[in-house]
């Protein structure tokens, strides 16, 4: 079977290319790395796929969706860094905050806006992981671009198409950034549907981790549908704070899962957010695609296999939708290819 879903694509990915993160105060190995779309670009050419090149697009996607003071940040908070030869002293070569303007410090104070640059990165992160290196906000803007194209494909007429991009983008709010995630590039996408004449938008996040990024984004809307089925947070793993049951409401859905919830559990998850699209009357859609649910992802304790995610594939497009599929998370360099085409072929069978 050839994959008849289109795959968007920039080289620019690769300009991102962290070596380290900061987690608890250590300093760990990166594993948001090129290879992970690399790997998942040469599964889905194996299967046939097309590969179109990612075209550029306006800033005014990116800021209908987030403030301006962070892209401006993201921007150029790198060469500002250089400037200011933190590189040197204390030798850190990627953008890290260390200090964070939690509710506890302020207050109820204003927080104004810091001198040390190293302050600033605080106003905008909201984690010591996510580090921003030299060509981390070029990547990133092309992650939005990658995910456009593919949106662009959908509105042409394409029944579907699959944004290969990283980093991903699900954890970032409107105005702060972290889990690995710099810009929203699926929120940007169903808001970019949306001005383009998708009355409502279901936006179904299917990653190992909650979907917080959108879920803060669209909170207050009805016009787009967050929905998000992941591990349960209070099981200890990201975000943490959020992506528990009760915070869902009309336009909104989490379902949380226990650790080693396998294939039968994940997929009713999945049920629950198509049923909740079809309530929501959604005549769009956009799939965050995380497959770090795998059985073999350290970064989940979830059990997810192959043949789950195909038929997730297979759930999801059924719902007979117009489909953008945004790459998130899967971190496990030999299986994020297969479990990728895996998913996408499943979405195909329904076209």
């Amino acid at each position: 079977m050839t994959l008849s879903i289109p795959v968007t694509w920039s080289e620019a990915h690769r300009r991102h290319a962290p070596k380290t993160g900061v987690w608890v105060g250590v300093a760990i190995d990166a594993d948001e790395l090129p290879e992970r779309a690399e790997r998942i670009r040469a599964a889905l050419a194996e299967a046939g796929a097309a590969v179109v090149d990612a075209e550029p697009h306006d800033d005014e996607a990116l800021l209908a969706v987030h403030e301006e003071g962070l892209i401006d940040f993201l921007r150029t908070a790198w060469a500002q860094w250089e400037d200011e030869r933190y590189r040197d002293d204390p030798g850190q070569p990627d953008v890290v905050g260390y200090i964070f303007p939690t509710p506890g410090l302020l207050a109820g104070v204003e927080p104004r806006v810091p001198e040390a640059l190293s302050a600033q990165t605080g106003s905008w992160a909201f984690d010591t992981m996510t580090v921003l290196g030299e060509g981390t906000w070029e990547a990133a803007r092309a992650a939005v671009d990658t995910s456009l194209t593919a949106a662009d494909l959908v509105l042409a007429g394409a029944p579907a198409a699959y944004a290969c991009c990283r980093p991903p983008g699900h954890h970032v709010t409107r105005s702060a950034y972290g889990g690995s995630c710099y810009l929203n590039n699926a929120a940007i996408t169903a808001q970019y549907l949306r001005d383009r004449g998708a009355a409502r938008v279901a936006l179904l996040d299917v990653d190992a981790h909650h979907g917080n990024g959108a879920q803060a984004i669209f909170w207050e809307r009805d016009d787009v549908l967050t929905a998000s089925v992941h591990i349960d947070p209070a099981e200890g793993w990201f975000p943490h704070y959020l992506g528990f049951a009760d915070e869902s409401g009309p336009t909104n859905l989490n379902v949380g899962l226990t650790e080693g919830s396998g294939d039968d559990a994940w997929l009713a998850g999945v049920d629950r957010l198509v049923a909740a699209a079809l309530e929501h009357g959604s005549d769009a859609l956009v799939v965050a695609l995380g497959v770090d649910a795998g059985a073999d992802d350290p970064n989940s304790p979830l059990a997810v296999t192959e043949a789950g995610f195909r038929e997730a594939g297979r759930r999801l497009g059924a719902l007979g939708l117009p489909t953008v599929v945004v790459q998130e998370g899967g971190y496990v360099l030999e299986t994020v290819g297969p479990l990728v085409r895996a998913t996408l072929e499943g979405l195909d069978e329904t076209r």
